[in-house]
């Protein structure tokens, strides 16, 4: 989920990230008093929505909104879980990825890909705080604010404007997110996460997390390694890199999982490109130039422009199982001017409406204001339709401590672009506005960057896939060497993000360690499977 939004910053009111390097403690010591949230235990109740399947429950746990001073107020964090099945052993907790994805939705409708583990875990998810139904963060109309300001990726606006425009918004985000969004960030999550094993009742944390998710998890072995169980780290994200450096890895790594599809592609009489590789890589160039330029009528909204085309391509990227999904949307685009096909490849037909007449309908704001006063959960429809990209930025900058200023923007912005088109020529431009992300936010923690590094917990399973376009093989090495020790890592050779739900071999793998604690050799790795598309 951290690809599908080429985000922008926001600014906040005042980030409090105090004793950010010190994990939370239980009883009365050398920190504030949490045994009142260590004391709670999990209490589970059929979960309540319209399509949520009948053995999925629910539940909540409470958790300080700022760990500093526990007694400044407190959030409620939704919770869910598919019971053992077997011999239960405890409890393994996902995360999907985001940030800013809620995990109740996403165990209710791809639970079954986690079946095998109810053989000895619960299979327990949440929603992370502002996310989803705990305190949900959002930008209003600021999420217009900031398309427009960065609407061209910064080619022809000017700088200073648009990041005059983009402080605007940050305004419009701060208002309408209440009092957690200076709480929020991956280093006040992990305590989160580890307040959720004490009241599962678990001594060790055991956790599956993808993409984001394996930063969320690095962070918490490096806060609580003794508490740390059996850990496996899926698509491992950057504790490193800038997001101007994120943005220029991952236009990379986009690039070329599009040369694999481009590969692919000219083999058959069927791509629209023809069969020579290199003359289809110029021609998927000109189509978004042209895209851009000229945007064609499409029946979901407003004309579909090359930037359009590029999250189209971007979302199939990453699954190879959706590579023929893509040569017949650019197929029916190129001869026929359809849209339809990429259109809802992207999810254009079936997007959120985020216009500020939705934002508004009747009594939905003095339900959230309420809610977010309380810190309880808000009710499923009163999640705000941008709380994804909200919540993206507003984590992704709690973690980030570089804020270049204006003027330094607008003296870097040009190598940028060039460096950018250079790394790819497709997805360069939507990445660039990774450059302003949190411009006008305040400082984020150098907690991961400068202290996450070889945790003496126990063994962690990394993997990395090598056509992975969101999160490079690179990342995994880089990510392992940091840890330490302690980081074993799976090299799946497919294509796409992750390998848990692409690769037959790595879910197994993975399943083995968590389920029996059978731990793959040091340089193991898992070939490209078959995934029919020939």
């Amino acid at each position: 989920m951290r690809r599908r939004f080429a985000v922008v910053g926001v600014a906040t009111a005042t980030l409090s990230l105090l004793a950010a390097g010190l994990p939370a403690v239980a009883s009365a010591g050398p920190g504030p008093d949490l045994s009142r949230f260590y004391d709670q235990r999990m209490s589970w109740t059929a979960c309540e929505g319209e399509g949520l399947p009948d053995d999925l429950q629910c539940g909540k746990v409470t958790v300080p909104l700022d760990y500093a001073r526990p007694d400044r107020g407190t959030l409620d964090l939704a919770l869910a879980r598919y019971r053992a099945t077997g011999d239960r052993k405890g409890s393994v907790v996902l995360n999907f990825g985001g940030p800013g994805g809620a995990g109740v939705p996403q165990l209710a409708a791809g639970g079954k890909d986690f079946m095998g583990l109810t053989n000895g875990y619960d299979v327990v998810t949440f929603d992370p705080r502002g996310v989803g139904r705990s305190s949900p963060v959002s930008c209003g109309e600021g999420m217009d604010e900031l398309s427009g300001a960065t609407a061209d990726g910064t080619g022809d606006t000017d700088v200073h404007a648009a990041l005059r425009a983009i402080r605007k918004a940050a305004a419009e985000c701060a208002e309408h997110s209440g009092a957690v969004l200076p709480h929020i960030g991956t280093v006040n999550a992990s305590r989160d996460l580890d307040v959720m094993r004490e009241a599962l009742g678990d001594k060790k944390l055991n956790y599956l997390g993808f993409s984001y998710g394996t930063r969320l998890g690095a962070v918490y072995a490096a806060q609580f390694p003794k508490k740390t169980g059996r850990m496996v780290l899926d698509g491992v994200d950057t504790l490193t890199e800038s997001m101007a450096e994120q943005g220029l890895t991952g236009a990379r790594s986009q690039q070329t999982a599009l040369d694999g599809f481009i590969g692919w592609c000219t083999k058959s009489l069927a791509c629209p490109f023809g069969q020579d590789a290199r003359g289809a890589r110029e021609q998927v160039v000109q189509l978004v130039d042209s895209l851009d330029e000229n945007p064609v009528p499409s029946a979901f909204g407003p004309p579909f422009s090359g930037q359009d085309l590029v999250g189209a391509i971007s979302e199939a990227l990453y699954s190879k199982a959706l590579w023929p999904v893509l040569e017949q949307g650019l197929a029916l685009l190129i001869q026929d001017g359809d849209t339809h096909g990429l259109t809802q490849l992207s999810g254009g037909a079936s997007l959120p409406d985020t216009s500020a007449a939705a934002r508004q309908r009747p009594g939905q704001g003095q339900g959230q204001e309420q809610q977010r006063k309380s810190g309880g959960l808000v009710d499923e429809e009163d999640i705000p339709p941008d709380n994804l990209p909200a919540a993206l930025m507003a984590v992704n900058c709690a973690d980030d401590p570089d804020r270049p200023s204006a003027d330094q923007v607008a003296r870097k912005v040009d190598e940028l672009r060039a460096a950018y088109e250079e790394a790819s020529p497709v997805f360069g431009r939507s990445r660039l506005t990774q450059v302003l992300m949190c411009y006008g936010r305040p400082k984020g923690t150098d907690y991961i960057r400068d202290e996450v590094r070889d945790v003496p917990a126990a063994k962690m399973l990394l993997v990395g896939t090598r056509g992975d376009p969101a999160t490079p093989y690179r990342w995994t090495l880089e990510t392992a060497e940091r840890l330490g020790s302690s980081a074993v890592v799976l090299d799946n050779k497919g294509e796409g993000h992750t390998g848990y739900g692409s690769s037959k071999c790595v879910h197994r793998k993975v399943d083995d360690f968590l389920l029996y604690g059978s731990l793959p050799a040091g340089g193991s790795s898992c070939g490209a499977e078959d995934t029919g598309t020939g």
